[in-house]
């Protein structure tokens, strides 16, 4: 890659229940107007953007972009799953960094109906056949549970097969996730858990319980992207770098053996970290703080050996230890995560991008992380992409 890419500026609304947000375009252009004003720039300047959302007709993305300017800009639609924010973070940085604009945005949105996901064209084949596949060979399908419940709860039944983790350590991410929420007003969930509150929810799959899931959400983030030069000509904040990036997809073997660890996601996770670490020249013990795809418990687990948090069968005394939250080595989700932030699956790669411009700026109040020097995201959706990006002080 040529040129350095700065964050210039970042937004985000608060997220909120299906039902009780705004429109999708309308939570999108509030986004993008508070990452503008973030930045200190006029629409006018931005020279492309990456409009990601999965719940929405084609060419969304100018519908929510026009309410801010109508520009002629190229506006390039995303949909990667959960991992769509940060894949139109992805491609904007790439755009900055080979030269194909000074300054783009990437913006998240996503309106959600209650309940859990499903597919919107019953008609035709699943995306997600081959997962199916390995699933069913696997674990077997329920009819009563949702199917993600059973894929990452799956992937926790794995996890405790190889290592023996047991489930109360499972439970104890969510009692971390809404210690961390109660001091972030754009999170839903903000309460606090007990451990017995978790366990006692009911059950989904394997060692995850309700209060081990992310609930449905709307909302909207957004990041504006440039060159240190644009920064300098404009006088744009500067001081938030992407150090590295990565975005992996599935490889032959997730669906060759019995793993579900590998169905959902850990060869991704684990080759992009790899990336990233080697692009950057450091490693974790470099990072201070980590926003995580914690879609599920089990997904959080699983990340931090997947990201080299902890050795690999590490995981369970990383967290009996508190190595995951303030005081320990790396303090994981100190939004709250998707687990109590929310996930509208749109915008959650932008909203870790904006928690971790905030760390970094060293501007995120009451969830400050000391002394910040790299800051680590990691975005995943099934069918699969992982996006792995790598935040410092520039």
């Amino acid at each position: 890659m040529g040129n350095k890419v700065c964050v210039a500026g970042v937004g985000m609304i608060p997220f909120m229940k299906p039902g009780q947000s705004d429109s999708w375009d309308v939570m999108a252009e509030r986004a993008i107007r508070a990452a503008m004003q973030d930045a200190g720039i006029t629409f006018d300047q931005v020279q492309q953007a990456f409009a990601g959302y999965v719940y929405g007709d084609s060419t969304a993305g100018q519908s929510a972009i026009y309410r801010v300017g109508i520009t002629g800009i190229p506006i390039i639609n995303v949909n990667n799953n959960c991992s769509t924010g940060s894949t139109a973070l992805y491609l904007a940085r790439q755009m900055v960094a080979l030269g194909g604009a000074d300054c783009v945005l990437a913006v998240g949105f996503e309106q959600m109906s209650p309940g859990a996901l499903g597919s919107y064209f019953p008609d035709r084949k699943p995306a997600m056949e081959k997962f199916g596949e390995v699933q069913e060979r696997v674990q077997g399908i329920e009819t009563h549970s949702p199917l993600a419940a059973q894929m990452f709860g799956g992937g926790g039944v794995d996890y405790q097969n190889r290592y023996g983790a047991k489930d109360t350590t499972f439970a104890e991410i969510s009692v971390k996730a809404r210690q961390h929420a109660a001091n972030n007003p754009l999170a839903i969930f903000r309460a606090p858990l007990t451990l017995e509150e978790v366990m006692a929810s009911p059950k989904l799959y394997g060692p995850i319980t309700r209060y081990q899931a992310c609930p449905p959400t709307c909302g909207a983030a957004a990041a504006i992207l440039c060159t240190p030069e644009f920064a300098a000509k404009h006088g744009v904040d500067a001081s938030v770098e992407i150090k590295a990036q990565a975005l992996t997809t599935d490889v032959a073997g997730a669906f060759e053996g019995a793993s579900m660890m590998r169905v959902i996601g850990y060869d991704m996770t684990r080759n992009a970290a790899q990336q990233v670490y080697e692009e950057a020249g450091i490693g974790p013990e470099d990072v201070q703080v980590v926003e995580l795809h914690d879609c599920f418990t089990a997904n959080e687990l699983i990340t931090y050996e997947g990201l080299g948090l902890c050795g690999e069968g590490g995981a369970e005394q990383y967290i009996l230890d508190h190595q995951n939250t303030y005081g320990g080595k790396h303090v994981t989700n100190p939004s709250g995560g998707l687990l109590s932030k929310g996930h509208p699956l749109g915008a959650t790669g932008l909203a870790q991008c904006f928690e971790l411009t905030k760390q970094l700026r060293g501007a995120a109040e009451k969830r400050q992380v000391e002394n910040v020097t790299h800051a680590l995201q990691h975005n995943l959706g099934l069918g699969g992409a992982c996006v792995v990006t790598l935040y410092g002080r520039a």
